[in-house]
């Protein structure tokens, strides 16, 4: 079974456009899923929850805003799946992603796959606008140098687990900002966790609500607590 959570804030409207043909799509196979929908204190009247609901999806919502990675995090708690897979509320790369990622979870048994952006076969940086593809190069450069040697895309937004990798490391993740996803593959190198990076393809090219000099003091904050983190012993896996 795949369970496949999509957090979201504020992003009724883009779920509504999107959500229907992923889940059209993932009828079509001959898999068992479940869509879990997390709304991150969006307080939309529940927009949301109603548009969740109406295409068949689990749903999961609190009042306060606490950021993607507490979203990710409720949504892997009840998932139940044999895989676990996150994925942006536009959905943004191609639904076959999903085919290719459990073909390497299940039968190459990799304990975790990753969407890499900057790898040859991937459509993505040569479709966004430039300022978006700087802040993203930059990003990348900074976190592959000095704390994921060897990934070079932590935030690509697609990422897939086996159930009790995840299980084990959402059981010691902290950090609920965009820098969530490094914390995740820190942790992941650290217990030495087979990692698999495959190349994406651009769906649809939404708005980002990322902001390079918004979030960019948040995400550096967010560097230095999960090294903080790791020294103290905050990451030991969980009995």
């Amino acid at each position: 079974m795949l369970s496949i959570i999509i957090p979201s804030y504020k992003g009724a409207k883009t779920l509504e456009k999107h959500l229907s043909p992923f889940i059209e799509y993932l009828s079509n196979k001959e898999i068992e899923y479940e869509v879990i929908v997390v709304d991150d204190g969006s307080n939309d009247n529940g927009k949301t929850e109603e548009i969740a609901i109406k295409n068949g999806c689990k749903f999961i919502g609190y009042a306060n805003n606490k950021g993607k990675g507490e979203a990710v995090r409720q949504g892997m708690k009840v998932a139940k799946g044999d895989f676990k897979l996150y994925t942006d509320v536009d959905i943004p790369f191609q639904y076959s992603s999903i085919d290719q990622f459990l073909h390497y979870l299940d039968f190459k048994e990799f304990d975790i796959v990753i969407g890499d952006r900057t790898l040859p076969d991937s459509s993505y940086l040569s479709e966004i606008p430039k300022s978006r593809k700087l802040g993203s190069l930059f990003f990348t450069f900074l976190v592959g140098r000095f704390v994921t040697s060897g990934l070079n895309d932590t935030q690509c937004g697609i990422k897939g687990f086996k159930s009790n990798i995840a299980d084990d490391l959402f059981s010691v993740s902290t950090i609920n900002g965009f820098a969530f996803d490094v914390e995740l593959l820190y942790v992941a190198l650290k217990r030495n966790y087979d990692i698999k990076r495959l190349p994406v393809r651009l769906r649809n090219n939404n708005e980002t609500s990322v902001s390079l000099m918004r979030h960019a003091p948040g995400m550096l904050r967010d560097i230095l607590l999960l090294k903080i983190n790791h020294i103290s012993g905050k990451y030991k896996k969980q009995k």
